[in-house]
């Protein structure tokens, strides 16, 4: 089966990978996002799909806006490829594009479509606090996430899981599940399925604001935010801006999902659930894991944090290396 590739970020390359090491499937070539400037050094850095399809000297274009670059969509035509594999590519493909290939255009989703369509699925799910997620492979359509549903592939989610991790388990599922649904369409054991728009739920691109920390939030609201939209959310901490990288809730209905923390903390901290601050206020500090802080519901233990030009710490070395308090508190970002 004649591939090519569309993908830019980390999350596609898994796949990319998989297909290249079958005798199968021959890729030939890959269409990702233009170098950007990245990192302190502000070098211009090729995407992670790019670094890889060099190194297996594959054909790589990088059209600024592929719609409009009539470079770029003739060479598609001339490749006469079976399908078009779409992965976290960053541009809308034309219906133009969408019809070229003999079989489909196939997009890996990270999601259980139709919730979560749009461009930051894995963040979205954790935000709202669900329990599972996984992907979707889907023949692709003009519309955002809108095309019939071929495959599906489900995973639990752990309450400590953050979007990094997250990512690179679906990352790795969806390798898999690409695979199984290419070899299943060639085969022709798969029957589409029309999504349900009325079940449909939307995970849009992640604005600035949205990583701004609001204490008076529940426990459980600000973990999902903080593991959701990490390693960006911020806090105020003795007038300078902070980001806190890791919490665990430290209410009754969670602490049964954190074996090992619950533990600890109930041996140092036996009466924890008798705190009460004000939203932001260190209530405790247990020795050797960290600060305990009071939300608007519950109480949120700071396991790591990123003072500004420093690396994460853990939540006890930031309480040492600060002489943190009992009675200090933790600020929103205006």
């Amino acid at each position: 089966m004649k591939v090519i590739f569309f993908g830019t970020p980390q999350f596609a390359v898994p796949t990319l990978e998989q297909l290249l090491a079958r005798s199968d499937f021959e890729v030939l070539a890959v269409v990702t996002q233009p170098d950007k400037i990245r990192g302190r050094g502000k070098k211009i850095t090729p995407s992670p799909v790019k670094s890889v399809a060099l190194t297996h000297d594959l054909p790589v274009w990088q059209p600024t806006r592929i719609k409009k670059d009539e470079l770029t969509l003739n060479q598609l035509k001339e490749m006469d490829a079976d399908v078009f594999v779409v992965i976290a590519y960053g541009q809308i493909l034309s219906q133009e594009i969408l019809d070229m290939p003999k079989i489909a255009c196939i997009n890996v989703h990270g999601s259980i479509l139709p919730k979560y369509r749009g461009a930051a699925p894995i963040q979205w799910c954790l935000h709202n606090g669900e329990s599972e997620t996984g992907n979707t492979t889907m023949l692709m359509d003009a519309g955002m996430d809108t095309g019939a549903m071929l495959l599906k592939a489900i995973t639990p989610i752990g309450l400590l899981d953050n979007s990094h991790e997250l990512a690179e388990k679906l990352a790795s599922m969806g390798a898999d599940l690409l695979v199984e649904t290419l070899i299943k369409l060639q085969n022709k054991e798969i029957e589409p399925t029309t999504q349900d728009n009325s079940q449909a739920t939307y995970a849009p691109l992640i604005k600035k604001s949205d990583y701004h920390l609001d204490w008076s939030k529940s426990a459980i609201q600000l973990h999902n935010k903080i593991r959701g939209f990490y390693p960006n959310c911020v806090a105020t901490f003795r007038n300078q801006s902070i980001k806190i990288t890791a919490t665990a809730p430290l209410e009754e209905d969670y602490l049964g999902r954190l074996p090992q923390l619950q533990q600890e903390i109930q041996d140092k901290l036996p009466d924890s659930y008798s705190l009460l601050g004000k939203p932001g206020e260190v209530v405790s500090i247990v020795k050797n894991i960290g600060a305990i802080v009071q939300t608007g519901n519950g109480l949120l233990l700071l396991r790591e944090v990123q003072l500004p030009g420093k690396r994460p710490q853990s939540g006890w070395d930031f309480v040492n290396g600060t002489r943190l308090t009992v009675g200090e508190e933790l600020g929103n970002v205006s």
